[in-house]
């Protein structure tokens, strides 16, 4: 996989335990918003 893609977006996203945002599965949604979504689950773990 490509780096910045949605599709590395997605495995990056499911390596921290996020399948689904707001009842959605990640892979319906656009890069740009699995970007954003990304950033700030990142931000979560480094307040934690």
């Amino acid at each position: 996989m490509y780096y910045g893609t949605k599709g590395w977006y997605v495995a990056e996203l499911k390596k921290l335990g996020v399948r689904y945002h707001e009842g959605r599965k990640l892979e319906s949604y656009r890069g740009h918003v699995l970007r954003n979504l990304l950033l700030v689950q990142q931000e979560k773990l480094k307040e934690q």
